[in-house]
């Protein structure tokens, strides 16, 4: 074999063990329940705000701790902690990505995504006149 196919070959033995090694680390969306069978590990949970529960959030008393409930899709709900500012319209969100784990019976937040709502949802004429106007 030619020094150039031995390197090749090491070239792409390394490639793939660096696509095996981080393919651990893609996540996908989980439910509460399933949420709380992995306590302790880091997951992303997709779920929306519980209007019907407050949030608690003040900003002058300590401005790096938010609570709030979450629900999920199928109802299941939990306690949210997040230790940073509070995102601006967090109650305008859509559904919301809550990255972290459960600990103890409550959801240790990390980070929050917001999922705004789409700005054609109410008015699906609207997107058409948009392209229109673009052209």
């Amino acid at each position: 074999m030619k020094t150039t196919h031995i390197i090749i070959l090491v070239l792409i033995a390394a490639s793939i063990a660096v696509l095996v090694q981080y393919s651990g680390d893609l996540s996908t969306y989980e439910t509460i329940a399933s949420a709380r069978e992995k306590e302790g590990k880091h997951v992303n949970l997709i779920a929306k705000l519980d209007k019907e529960h407050p949030v608690e959030y003040d900003a002058v008393k300590n401005p790096n701790y938010l609570s709030f409930t979450a629900v999920d899709t199928l109802g299941n709900s939990i306690k949210v902690v997040y230790h940073d500012a509070k995102p601006t319209d967090m109650e305008k969100s859509e559904r919301l990505v809550l990255q972290g784990s459960v600990k103890d019976g409550y959801f240790d937040c990390k980070n929050i995504v917001l999922k705004c709502p789409s700005k054609y949802k109410d008015d699906p004429n609207a997107m058409k006149n948009q392209l229109q106007t673009s052209k």
